[in-house]
């Protein structure tokens, strides 16, 4: 159990933080700003989970917002064991698989795509969309963090498909599709 009693310690105030593992870096170091982005993507959630959604949604963002913290839990600790005194959370495999399963049932009611969809429709929706691209920024900076670092690749993998899962839940909660928003081509760039 996690017990804060003080929530500032000054610390922080040189321009560095400090990892799970005791290490201190700077606070915009690749591995801070990938998890840092798995944040702000887990608070993004939290404002979805604040409007007026059904149960079912509800749960699976809890569950998500969860696997988001392992996630974190994962990632500020370095993947290199010697340095480390203690056994570091590692982010497990079967998560994924849960995801594809909701993805794939979520879709079952969904028409097929004709065209893009633009980002909107239900207030919904489009908090969903944020996600989705928050997601993706923050599947670029694990990627790029890997580029430098070993890393458990189930993170990737996740995120990954976590992109996809808030598409599909986007079309989802836009009618199933019916109230998405197309994106139509130009005709004329010049017009």
């Amino acid at each position: 159990m996690v017990i804060l009693n003080k929530i500032y310690t000054k610390r922080g105030d040189d321009g560095k933080t400090e990892l799970g593992n005791g290490e201190r870096v700077k606070k915009f170091s690749k591995r801070v700003i990938a998890y840092g982005t798995v944040d702000e993507l887990n608070s993004l959630i939290g404002i979805v989970t604040s409007l007026d959604i059904d149960k079912d949604l509800q749960k699976s963002l809890l569950k998500i917002q969860n696997d988001l913290f392992d996630i974190g839990a994962d990632l500020c600790v370095p993947k290199d064991e010697k340095n480390n005194n203690f056994l570091p959370f590692r982010f497990p495999k079967n998560f994924v698989l849960r995801l594809e399963n909701e993805i794939d049932s979520m879709n079952s009611s969904i028409e097929p795509i004709k065209s893009f969809v633009l980002p909107g429709g239900s207030r919904v929706s489009s908090q969903l969309h944020l996600c989705r691209t928050t997601c993706r920024r923050a599947e670029r900076y694990v990627v790029e963090l890997m580029e430098k670092e070993d890393i458990n690749s189930e993170v990737l993998k996740y995120l990954n498909r976590l992109s996809d899962w808030f598409f599909v839940s986007a079309r989802k909660y836009n009618d199933n599709g019916k109230n998405d928003i197309l994106w139509v081509p130009s005709k004329n760039k010049n017009e």
